[in-house]
């Protein structure tokens, strides 16, 4: 591409694209966009995610569906102990205490 090219760029959902041109953008990626997306940040606050693509006449940004699991977040805010201390751990500290009290000799040869 020369520096003074004058390439249309657009941006453009994956459905949009021609089904020739849409695998032409799977063999480009071939493991997947995950490496390659960027997120695009829009003046409202909103956000889609993108990858580029280019043909002899256009450069593209590529919106891809992208569904967040935000499920992650739900379980990092269940509260997994009521209080400060870990259920359970008076009987570790009571096992670990009773396998302690046996003879040491054998350490000391």
């Amino acid at each position: 591409m020369t520096p003074n090219s004058t390439k249309k760029r657009l941006v453009t959902n994956m459905h949009n694209l021609t089904a020739e041109q849409q695998e032409d953008l799977k063999a480009l990626y071939p493991k997947g966009f995950s490496d390659v997306m960027m997120r695009i940040d829009k003046p409202n606050g909103d956000f889609f995610y993108a990858v580029p693509y280019e043909t002899a006449d256009t450069c593209y940004l590529v919106k891809i569906d992208v569904k967040i699991d935000d499920s992650a977040a739900d379980v990092a805010e269940d509260d997994y102990y009521d209080d400060d201390e870990i259920k359970g751990a008076d009987e570790i500290s009571d096992d670990a205490g009773a396998m302690g009290d046996g003879d040491d000799d054998d350490m000391d040869d």
